[in-house]
């Protein structure tokens, strides 16, 4: 029901710099609504946008489909889309940031910090978890996204005021055995992100959202990314998912003036955010650029731990997945998914190229089959690559 009746969106290119760049720019743009062009023809998703960032930091960004099938809405390169994991990266910078600040420490125990929460000595590995095993999901706590209390309670989905806040999401872990002792192992938790957030407002007396945006968001231009934390987001693309999703909700995630039928405050700091393509792409040139804080931090930022000893060149830094040999060298960046939405971000150390799309579908991971997501990274890192190769 999404295929080729959908029509194309809008290609835009920002921050000209010169007429061979421009030219460069102006290329690039075409090669990249083009291929969105032929993934959407492929596989079928509604919309998507895509953006690159050039060495020189020019951002080139192009859209293609429908933000709103039923109205019929274009998707443009300004639309946006929940980002979800990706948003690590923000909260985990945050917290690079206020170490450089001297607020904390990356060495500092949780309990330094909410060791006098009421819930806190009940959490697994709570007298052991430093600041660090939270940013590399090394701390052993279970994720409470895949506990059957919280898929049970999300499931019913209630509007009781602050049901699914951060204290109420950290609460599913409480009286869980650990998976690991603190730092012995790997294992993903959104809870240790959601805890993390909860050290950010410990330390700065402020909400955890507004800790990214002074520090991120007003300082390098990341004017289309806000807060995902109320279902009535401006701008915001409808997201669609497969009719038998297991959250029950349905295919169409919004009603129709565009609020979302759930709340995304839920994701708290284990994701938070709706921006564009072109803002991520950005975001990753800056970050993975070492511009993103005045204070030097790509040590901290890039100081992996293996995900699995059968993979070593896969490790996790601080909110990054870095893949340490492909075909294209070194990569960095992080992918997000979320009921109606897939996003990825990804920097090509070698090239100083960054890629990033989102998609108002998340058919392609609830399906399982579908290569979608790695072709269009392959794609569209091909593009950004050759393009500076000349």
């Amino acid at each position: 029901m999404f295929r080729n009746s959908l029509a194309a969106g809008l290609a835009v290119t920002l921050r000209m710099v010169s007429p061979l760049h421009a030219q460069n720019a102006a290329d690039v743009s075409v090669q990249l609504e083009t291929t969105l062009e032929q993934f959407q023809s492929r596989y079928g998703f509604p919309g998507a946008t895509a953006a690159i960032a050039l060495p020189d930091g020019t951002i080139v960004a192009a859209a293609i489909g429908l933000a709103d099938i039923e109205s019929t809405s274009i998707m443009t390169p300004q639309t946006k889309m929940l980002a979800a994991s990706i948003g690590k990266t923000f909260v985990a910078s945050t917290v690079l940031a206020l170490e450089s600040e001297g607020l904390l420490s990356r060495a500092d125990l949780l309990s330094t910090h909410l060791g006098d929460r009421a819930w806190f000595g009940a959490l697994p590995n709570a007298s052991t978890i430093i600041i660090d095993h939270l940013l590399h999901h090394t701390a052993g706590l279970p994720d409470h996204v895949h506990l059957p209390a919280f898929q049970q309670a999300w499931s019913r989905r209630t509007t009781v005021e602050g049901e699914f806040d951060p204290v109420h999401l950290v609460a599913f872990l409480v009286g869980q055995d650990p998976s690991f002792e603190a730092g012995n192992a790997w294992a993903y938790s959104d809870t240790g992100y959601v805890l993390l957030g909860l050290v950010i407002e410990d330390v700065t007396g402020g909400p955890w959202r507004e800790a990214v945006r002074v520090r991120f968001l007003d300082p390098l231009s990341l004017s289309r990314t806000i807060a995902s934390d109320r279902p009535d987001l401006p701008e915001l693309a409808v997201g669609y998912v497969v009719a038998d999703n297991p959250f029950g909700i349905p295919e169409r995630t919004a009603d129709p003036d565009g609020r979302l039928l759930w709340n995304p405050a839920v994701e708290s700091a284990g994701g938070g955010f709706a921006t564009t393509s072109a803002d991520l792409a950005r975001w990753g040139h800056l970050l993975f650029g070492g511009e993103a804080m005045r204070r030097p931090y790509l040590d901290r930022l890039l100081d992996g731990v293996p995900v699995d000893p059968d993979a070593p060149d896969i490790l996790y830094g601080a909110g990054i997945a870095i893949y340490a040999d492909t075909a294209h060298g070194p990569v960095w960046g992080h992918g997000g998914w979320i009921p109606g939405y897939v996003s990825s971000l990804r920097h090509y150390a070698d090239h100083g190229v960054t890629v990033a799309f989102q998609i108002n579908t998340d058919a392609s991971v609830m399906e399982g089959s579908s290569d979608l997501v790695p072709a269009l990274e392959d794609a569209l890192a091909e593009l950004a690559i050759n393009a500076y190769s000349e």
